[in-house]
């Protein structure tokens, strides 16, 4: 019984240990994790301010601002 605890907590950390090694990621990931935020922000931002979507929040927040509580 106490062998077989002791193989399975090696084998945990032996796992943890890898998974260190291979916890990050390389520049290249940062760049194209960041073109893919920035792209992503872009076409929310277009959406947001488009007419109809603009108009939509103004009068969302109009109707909130005038609620009666």
């Amino acid at each position: 019984m106490v062998q077989m605890v002791r193989a399975r907590l090696r084998a945990l950390v032996h796992g943890m240990r890898t998974a260190r090694r291979d916890a990050g990621m390389v520049t290249s990931e940062y760049a194209t994790g960041i073109v893919a935020a920035v792209a992503f922000a872009v076409v929310l931002y277009k959406v947001v301010t488009s007419g109809a979507v603009s108009s939509e929040l103004q009068s969302i927040v109009k109707e909130a601002l005038n609620a009666r509580m």
